[in-house]
Parts: structure tokens; C-alpha cells; sequence
């Protein structure tokens, strides 16, 4: 069982500025709840129930979030709206959260690398926020946790992107196992459309072997000085120990405002209203 999830919510979230000044953009609402909520709910529906941040300045807000406030809890006692905090509740009776800081932004594998701490010597998801995915059935995690099950090694999600959208991405090219799983033999970070192995690129969804640190800590940077989580997946994809996976489901790149208003569109049409 795996039972730790990492999310790296350290960064700026440039793209959304002024909003972003002063709020983490984990915490934008998808209507009426924050990005960083819908993946903490996937992690738990998967099986999770440890969640562990790494944060950086300026991020107060989602331990803020993840914890009791008793002047609100006091203030809407008795009343209809007790109703709208019950999902969160039910996170924060549910499961453990920790935190610790990213010293400077050097990239998502040195995120990983500082996430050890918190996770230790055990198999783990990663949930990038900014990434929302949706589902009719089992969340994204949940089908990824069944595919470690079975193959006991790392495990990344991937989907079909555009050829002018390749270049934003990691980028696998594997030997097909059956029609939605691959084993990974070549991964590529942000390649130039005509240098791509393939239009599979890889999605902020990850379950990770614990081996994963001792690589990050020997993998030098790369481009803009960062330490690249796909060069030391590549690591261990020589070894034959990672498997992609062609989720089911329905993926919002939030970390642009494109994405961020479609999927705002699509849960209120889809969702919000639905439960209304």
C-alpha cells in the first residue's frame, strides 16, 4: 500500500500574476474549491492518507487551508454553511499533513529530493496541483497504484499533446505492453516537436521508488541550472523499472490561464451544478 503523496508547491506561479502576488496558485479556486484540495481528494480516493508538501515563501495559505479555523467554524456554527466545509473537514480528519521548504527554485527533481524528508524509504505518489484531473470512475492515482501493484517500479502518466504543444513537456518513447502501457526507454525534457521520440508526454502524475533520491542526489542540473525529474526517471527507465501510462480521464493544464478557464468551465457546466 502506498500511503504518502508528495506535492512540490513551491513555485511562483508567474503566469497568474497580480493574483498569484500574494496567494498560491495551489490555492486558485476551480469555482468553489482550491487546485491543491482536488489533489489531495485523488490522493485519498487512491488509497493516501499522508500528504507532504514542499513549500517555499509565501505559501502559508495551504496548511492555513488543510487545518481547523475555529473563528470561522465558530462564526457559521448551527448554520447552512457548515455544509461547504465538509469535504475539508473530512480531509483534515482523514489525514496527516507535513511540510518543508525548498531552499531556491532548482527545478521539480530537486522539489523531489527535498520532499525525502518527508516520505522516507518507501514507494510514493507525486501530484503536481496545476495539473487537474478528472474522471468518471477512478481517479488517475487510484489507476496508477493498481499499475504498481502489478509491476512493483516507478509509474508516470502520460497522454497524446498536439505537435506544437511537445516542446512544454517530458516526452517517453517505450516499447508497448498493451494498448494504454508502455515500458519507458527513452524520455526527453521539453524537446523541439522535431526532435521528439513521440507526441506521449508526460503529465504531473507520478508514482515513485525510493531509489528515486539517491538518483536525483547524483544527477547533475541541466538546462537553467535546474535538477530535471526526468533525467533521473531516464535513470531508472535504463534499468527497465519505469512504466508509462495512458490515463483515463480528462486533464486541465491549470498552470496556464487557458487551461485554468477550461477547466473552470467544465466543472461548474459538469460538477458544480450537477450537486447543486
Amino acid at each position: 500500500m502506498i500511503s504518502k503523496c508528495l506535492y512540490p508547491v513551491a513555485g511562483y506561479g508567474t503566469r497568474f500574476l497580480p493574483a498569484t502576488k500574494s496567494m498560491p496558485k495551489e490555492m486558485l479556486p476551480i469555482v468553489n474549491k482550491p487546485l491543491i484540495q482536488y489533489g489531495v481528494e485523488e490522493a485519498v480516493s487512491a488509497g493516501m492518507t499522508n500528504m507532504a508538501f514542499v513549500t517555499g515563501r509565501g505559501k502559508r495559505a495551504i496548511p492555513d487551508h488543510f487545518d481547523f479555523s475555529y473563528e470561522l467554524e465558530t462564526e457559521i456554527s448551527g448554520s447552512g454553511k457548515e455544509a461547504y466545509l465538509k469535504e475539508t473537514r473530512e480531509l483534515i480528519e482523514k489525514c496527516t499533513f507535513s511540510y518543508t521548504r525548498q531552499r531556491q527554485m532548482k527545478g521539480l527533481g530537486d522539489a523531489i529530493l527535498t520532499g525525502e524528508t518527508l516520505v522516507g524509504n518507501q514507494p510514493f505518489g507525486v501530484i503536481l496541483a496545476d495539473d487537474l484531473c478528472l474522471t468518471d470512475g477512478e481517479s488517475v492515482m487510484s489507476q496508477m497504484v493498481k499499475l504498481f501493484e502489478e509491476f512493483q517500479c516507478s509509474i508516470v502518466a502520460i497522454q497524446e499533446v498536439p505537435t506544437e504543444e511537445i516542446h512544454k513537456y517530458g516526452v517517453i518513447k517505450g516499447e508497448r505492453i498493451r494498448d494504454d502501457v508502455y515500458r519507458v526507454e527513452t524520455m526527453v525534457e521539453k524537446p523541439k516537436a522535431e526532435d521528439a521520440p513521440s507526441n506521449l508526454a508526460v503529465i504531473g502524475r507520478y508514482i515513485l521508488t525510493p531509489d528515486i533520491f539517491d538518483i536525483l542526489r547524483n544527477t547533475p542540473p541541466g538546462k537553467g541550472g535546474e535538477i530535471q525529474l526526468t533525467d533521473a526517471i531516464m535513470t531508472q527507465a535504463q534499468q527497465g523499472k519505469v512504466i508509462a501510462y495512458k490515463f483515463k480521464g480528462k486533464r486541465f493544464d491549470c498552470g496556464h490561464v487557458d487551461g485554468f478557464i477550461e477547466a473552470t468551465n467544465y466543472v461548474y457546466q459538469n460538477i458544480y451544478k450537477a450537486n447543486s
